[in-house]
């Protein structure tokens, strides 16, 4: 079901090269208690089989899905998301990734706390990967998601939804644990920083990057605390070759002061956004 609302709202999915994971993430959007207005699939340059999942799951998910892709030329996560930015029709944009499922109340839970001059910024629960082949394989249940977390999130699959939003300008906000998985901004607000930052490539630090620059920019955040529920199947680790260069620009944004990034989303905004 929908609740009224007074904006409009589009769940951006990244994603590349794994659309049996990406199945699940479509599966728990279309769960939802709140669904969003559109989802956008930022793909950074998949196969043909992850466009023909997404075509199969337009009849399952109850609301209009664009799929966003451009050729692999290599790990261009902030490129991709800033097309399928660029693309979205909603105002506030909810953000993860396309192996995560969503707990039903994801939606929800981002929306109640959506404020003009914050971003929001969600945890994780991951999950090993006994039970995501599992999860692969039957599909998920909260049993599986409760109970195969790791790493110690077990606390991040509880919901208490009167306290995530007393939680959510009170708990730390320091941004150091930021998870570009489960994010939520007002599109106004990601071009005024003009969006990712294309100098990140390869894995690592865009999310934090992005949030630090909207922090020097006077955007606040909050931390959604015991909602906004997002489940993160197991995959092996990506390659960290260039985690230490993105790491520096990510430094100096948050040492200088940077408010806009050069190379950003601006190319691909027609004159009217």
């Amino acid at each position: 079901m929908k609740r009224k609302r007074d904006f409009t709202v589009t769940l951006l999915v990244s994603t590349y090269n794994k659309p049996d994971y990406l199945r699940q993430t479509l599966l728990s959007v279309a769960r939802q208690t709140v669904l969003p207005d559109e989802v956008v699939v930022a793909d950074d340059g998949s196969t043909d089989e992850t466009r023909q999942l997404i075509d199969d799951m337009r009849s399952i998910v109850p609301v209009p899905i664009q799929h966003v892709w451009h050729p692999d030329t290599g790990f261009r996560l902030s490129e991709i998301r800033n097309k399928a930015i660029a693309a979205a029709k909603g105002e506030y944009i909810l953000q993860t990734d396309g192996d995560i499922v969503l707990g039903r109340h994801f939606v929800a839970d981002h929306t109640a706390i959506a404020e003009h001059g914050w971003l929001v910024c969600g945890s994780r629960v991951y999950l090993g990967p006994k039970t995501t082949e599992r999860i692969l394989n039957k599909g998920f249940s909260r049993f599986r998601g409760l109970f195969g977390s790791q790493h110690g999130s077990f606390a991040n699959s509880f919901r208490i939804g009167w306290l995530g939003r007393y939680l959510s300008k009170r708990y730390d906000r320091k941004a150091t644990h930021i998870r570009g998985c489960n994010m939520a901004f007002w599109r106004q607000d990601l071009i005024a920083a003009n969006g990712y930052n294309e100098d990140i490539v390869g894995y690592g630090a865009e999310d934090g990057e992005i949030v630090h620059r909207m922090r020097n920019g006077g955007v606040k955040n909050k931390m959604l605390k015991f909602g906004g529920i997002a489940y993160h199947l197991w995959h092996p680790f990506l390659s960290r070759d260039r985690l230490a260069a993105n790491q520096n620009i990510h430094t100096r944004t948050k040492t200088e002061g940077i408010t806009r990034c050069e190379n950003g989303i601006d190319k691909y905004l027609n004159d009217k956004q």
